[in-house]
């Protein structure tokens, strides 16, 4: 592979570059800026024992692993790895109980081979594994790589007669995701931050030319995004406030101008375009609010198809005067409700990069902290969104839904064809799915099965509730139009059927609430979920 065309000069600079964020407002807080160095990827065909560099994984399923009755391997490569390391391989395997379970690996230093390590990494008991599972494959690498402070890794199947050329080209693409994903730390606001050794990488066996080329390609896009994501949500809310992410915006804009604008509303030009829902969260705010609209239009040929991409943008939630309180209201980690408007700007810088042709893509996010002050939104209170419609603020917590109300109704009148928005929206939906799992909810079956499908290609784990119109009973006010909160059960149903109040019945909409998998409770960061699944959707709609 010829590392030299793999990306464009302007999109290379882009790919690693801890991302723009305001100065502190507080705390005196500066994030070191950070050149995180490329990690080149080429697609070989070479013999596994020559090739030479510092680790050398092999995925391997169950069946991959089988014994003859003198315990010596049935698979043919590994058959010929273990001849040359002396049966050391067979029999470390053994000891270390691996099975190549999904999860297990191991590393081992061993005589005999051109790599100085070799590693397994269980892929689990399925002949053709999943995009998750090959995904998962390279961050296992990635980690192998940290603990080595290795260089040059190569990686390859111990099984590829059963992959098509298009399985052969996927699996490359999300081992390589995997592997730059893995490597990626966070370390913008550490003292001394540590630089990833890991500079070469090399997939052997899946193919060689132009077409694994182009999806090398794709995957460093994709990677570039998700930690793009990830940096964003990190991002603490004294650094990234309303005007940061605002900020963030105008520079994907201007990095790629030849397709992307960008348009920033202040409080007074929302006030315009009567966006109360939106407002009434935003009224107790120091920091200024701003409406962010990107908008992708290919910079030649006709387009056929207008999509919106909405995302909650609150970037600090505090609950307003429903205060979150207690051990469990995981106020701490509240910088995190912006979620859904950095996986929007992520999708927006990928579309940059890609250029896709024929589909025009509206990235819209409500930028607004949920604080506590005189001036702000209390319990009881009657807002009204830009449609007219009013809503009674049973529950100042329930702020997202309000928010979104507003970018909703702004979404539509953009005369788009389908919507998918994205929150952070309720700790129901965690309950009901855990926290590796997003709720899908939309009256379209046409648009769930696109957008489930693209969840598929991308990894990621979406799973479709019920929209149960009858739940709407408990949505409805005495004296306005509706709440904005339902009992308890149900939680994540009745949020859902609010926001559809805002989207124009000849639109298809569907709602991803992904407060559970945006965010590693145990790590303490952010995951780069959605992304993934919002590019390879938007993608399918290019012509």
């Amino acid at each position: 592979m010829d590392t030299s065309r793999s990306l464009t000069m302007a999109a290379l600079r882009s790919s690693y570059m801890a991302h723009s964020v305001a100065l502190a407002t507080l705390g005196l807080t500066k994030p070191n800026q950070i050149q995180r160095p490329k990690i080149l990827f080429a697609a070989r065909e070479v013999d596994l024992v020559e090739w030479k560099g510092d680790i050398l994984a092999v995925g391997v399923t169950e069946k991959d692993m089988a014994r003859d009755p003198n315990s010596k391997f049935q698979n043919l490569i590994l058959q010929k790895l273990d001849s040359n390391l002396g049966g050391m391989l067979s029999k470390a395997s053994s000891e270390e109980d691996f099975s190549g379970k999904s999860g297990q690996s191991i590393v081992l230093r061993l005589p005999g081979l051109g790599s100085k390590r070799i590693g397994l990494v269980g892929l689990g008991s399925s002949s053709v594994s999943s995009t998750i599972a090959y995904r998962s494959l390279g961050e296992t690498i990635a980690a192998a790589a940290k603990s080595a402070q290795a260089s040059s890794v190569a990686v390859a199947l111990a099984s590829v007669e059963g992959l098509s050329v298009e399985s052969k080209l996927s699996a490359a693409s999300a081992m390589a995701t995997g592997i730059v994903v893995g490597t990626f730390e966070d370390n913008r606001f550490k003292l001394e931050p540590k630089t990833p050794t890991l500079k070469s990488v090399e997939i052997l066996g899946l193919g060689t030319g132009p077409e694994i080329e182009k999806k090398l390609k794709y995957s460093e896009v994709v990677s570039s995004g998700v930690i793009f994501v990830k940096e964003l949500v990190n991002a603490p809310a004294n650094v990234l406030t309303p005007g940061a992410l605002a900020e963030e915006a105008k520079n994907i804009a201007s990095l790629y101008s030849d397709v992307l604008t960008a348009t920033i509303l202040d409080v007074e030009q929302c006030k315009e375009l009567k966006m109360g829902s939106f407002l009434g969260v935003a009224a107790a705010a120091t920091n200024p609010s701003y409406f962010i609209h990107l908008c992708y239009k290919p910079s030649s040929g006709s387009v056929k198809t207008k999509l919106a991409l909405v995302g909650k943008g609150i970037t600090f939630d505090s609950g307003g005067y429903n205060i979150k309180a207690g051990a469990n209201s995981r106020i701490e980690i509240m910088k995190n409700d912006m979620s859904g408007a950095a996986v929007v700007l992520g999708a927006a810088k990928a579309m940059g990069q890609i250029k896709p042709a024929g589909v025009e893509v509206h990235f819209l996010t409500a930028a607004c902290e949920n604080m506590i002050s005189g001036t702000g939104m209390r319990p009881g209170d009657i807002i009204t969104a830009s449609n007219g419609k009013r809503i009674e603020v049973n529950n100042t917590d329930a702020e997202g839904r309000l928010a979104l109300a507003d970018t909703l109704i702004y979404a539509c009148k953009l005369g788009v064809e389908k919507i998918v928005d994205l929150a952070t929206l309720t700790g129901a939906c965690i309950t009901a799915l855990g926290p590796s799992v997003a709720g899908v909810f939309t009256p379209s079956e046409k648009l769930a099965r696109e957008v489930l499908e693209a969840a598929e290609v991308a990894g990621e784990k979406l799973w479709r509730l019920p929209m149960e119109e009858s739940y709407w009973e408990n949505m409805k006010s005495g004296i306005a139009d509706m709440v904005n909160t339902g009992p308890r059960d149900g939680g994540a149903i009745t949020a859902a059927l609010f926001l559809k109040q805002f989207v124009d019945e000849e639109v298809e909409w569907l709602h991803i609430d992904i407060a559970g998998p945006v965010f590693d409770e145990k790590k303490q960061v952010a995951t780069g979920f959605g992304i993934s699944t919002m590019v390879e959707w938007v993608l399918k709609h290019s012509s």
